[in-house]
């Protein structure tokens, strides 16, 4: 487990550098406007719908250990592809959108494996631990790689920031390569619509996935909703000054590590249930925290609004993902963690679009309350499914 931790760190943290890196570069050195920055945007998204169903297959047939290290292999060649590229000043806005694309093909592949590859690693009551070390890696890559990407190439230039993100990749890549995979029984193949099918059913069907999916997209909806919307309203109404918007977004990445550090004792002391259901309570908190500055500006309060967005969902994503885990038979776990990534992927740009209709339209503070009414649904959705009455996991799947 602490190979695939460290593993995990590197990854996160490569690709949080180079998601900060690349658009700057995009700024600095091609003169890059909104749609050029739009098209990069594009290009690292869309494999995560092209892409998730068919890796989640792959995952379930064969060595998920593999799959990980393959996925690496791709996003490291792609950062020094794109260093090489810097290094003879030949770099587009084209190759920029081809090299994020193939880096975010590898995210996909390493997202989806990295689920259905713990169970196997860790004893089922060590499930949440172990989620919880997986996400609090993620969080402090979240948190620090967008600030030291832009940092590096502020002091050390464009090539300083992709030097540091390939070396990390290479990283994660040889600690893939040392862990063992427990062997899986051979899996009967059969055609791959079915195989997908089947999987799913097993999420649609089952009175605990189910409502997990369904909050998970309803929450997407909502926060991309809020993301279109506020930082012209923090400018605009709240007249906060840039660098004080950055200070507010950060608390986000604040929130996230401290939810992460606290969800082990609050697995612990909760009822399982109760645990899950926590993660969109403290989103709703946050989105009525955040709907009080239309009343009473303050940055003080956007920013408590964006550290209880961090440390809420990561709650839920270590509860969740753990109760997924659990209740998913071994052989189906690549492919359900596929359609989680799939759908949740899928209600961003539709959050982003609604968000920026009704910015447009009604304004920014619209925005704020429609987001607020969507998380007050996610909430609903979780509160109201048969996972409230969960005093603990349930017995693990075949």
């Amino acid at each position: 487990m602490a190979t695939l931790g460290w593993a995990n760190l590197a990854a996160q943290s490569a690709e949080q550098l180079s998601l900060a890196a690349v658009p700057i570069v995009a700024v600095l050195l091609l003169d890059a406007g909104p749609g050029d920055i739009g098209l990069l945007a594009a290009a690292q998204t869309l494999p995560f719908l092209l892409l998730a169903m068919p890796l989640g297959l792959l995952a379930d047939r064969g060595s998920r250990r593999r799959m990980m290290a393959a996925a690496e292999a791709l996003r490291a060649l792609s950062l020094l592809t794109l260093l090489a590229l810097l290094v003879v000043g030949e770099p587009s806005i084209a190759l920029l959108a081809l090299l994020g694309f193939v880096g975010a093909a590898g995210t996909v592949g390493f997202s989806v494996a990295a689920p259905a590859l713990l169970p196997s690693l860790v004893p089922r009551q060590a499930l949440a631990r172990a989620n919880g070390r997986l996400e609090l890696a993620r969080s402090a890559a979240f948190a620090g790689g967008p600030a030291l990407g832009g940092a590096l190439v502020a002091w050390a230039g464009a090539p300083a920031a992709f030097v540091l993100a390939a070396m990390l990749s290479v990283a994660a890549l040889a600690l893939l390569l040392q862990l063992t995979e427990p062997a899986r029984p051979a899996a009967a193949t059969r055609h791959p619509l079915l195989e997908l099918r089947d999987g799913a059913q097993l999420v649609w069907r089952h009175e605990l996935l189910r409502p997990i999916l369904l909050t998970a997209v309803a929450w997407n909806l909502s926060w991309f909703v809020l993301q279109a919307a506020y930082v012209p309203y923090a400018l605009r109404l709240l007249g906060l000054s840039a660098a004080a918007v950055g200070l507010t977004l950060a608390c986000y990445g604040v929130g996230m590590i401290a939810g992460a550090l606290l969800a082990p004792r609050i697995v612990a002391t909760l009822p399982f249930g109760r645990a899950i259901q926590l993660g969109p309570a403290f989103s709703v908190l946050a989105a009525l925290t955040m709907v009080v500055t239309l009343v009473l500006p303050s940055g003080l309060l956007a920013g408590l609004a964006f550290f209880l967005f961090g440390a809420g969902p990561i709650i839920w994503t270590i509860t969740s993902t753990t109760l997924r885990q659990t209740v998913t038979p071994g052989a189906l776990l690549g492919r359900v963690s596929a359609i989680f990534l799939t759908a949740n992927t899928g209600a961003r740009p539709v959050g982003a679009a609604l968000g920026g209709f009704v910015g447009a339209t009604w304004g920014e503070p619209a925005c704020l309350v429609l987001a607020l009414a969507g998380f007050v649904v996610q909430a609903g959705l979780i509160v109201n499914a048969r996972i409230r009455d969960l005093q603990h996991l349930p017995a693990p799947a075949d």
